[in-house]
């Protein structure tokens, strides 16, 4: 069963729909943060089943593969290395889910911050815009935003 999985999922199938899959999750925390759907089914835990059962199927499909993850290590050597790492094709979707994954969760803590808050949403668009494409900046034009709108500064939340 396992092998009828990999033919049909292939790395470029897994890629498409990781990008296409993502979006309507991003779209609902944009536009409709508030709504029942945003609140059970995109800022719960259900994205980022689907994400680590993904990064699962990868990590068994590469270690069946024969890929060598002690290579992964040599990122922390220099940038040569790292972008010999980004060569490789495991390697590379991977941290493409690893990216999607922690920058759906840095928006969906956005939005159920900014719920918390009673922030507006329009308030909230710019920075999780900014969060899809760059995902630290966009935490921090959050924050600083935050900041303003609570009138104060907690680094402990």
């Amino acid at each position: 069963m396992i092998e009828q999985i990999a033919t049909f999922f292939t790395i470029e199938m897994i890629y498409l729909w990781l990008n296409f899959g993502i979006l309507p999750f991003w779209f609902i925390l944009m536009f409709f943060p508030q709504s029942k759907v945003c609140g059970i089914l995109v800022t719960s835990i259900f994205p980022f089943f689907i994400l680590a059962a993904v990064y699962c199927y990868l990590l068994y499909y590469y270690f069946i593969g024969g890929y060598d993850f002690d290579q992964n290590f040599i990122l922390y050597m220099g940038l040569t290395d790292l972008s010999s790492l980004f060569e490789d094709e495991g390697f590379l979707i991977l941290f493409w889910t690893h990216f999607l994954a922690v920058n759906f969760f840095c928006g969906a803590w956005i939005v159920r911050d900014s719920l918390k808050l009673f922030m507006s949403k329009y308030l909230t668009l710019f920075p999780l815009l900014i969060t899809y494409f760059i995902g630290p900046l966009g935490l921090f034009i959050y924050w600083i935003i935050r900041i303003f709108y609570a009138k104060r500064i907690s680094l402990i939340d």
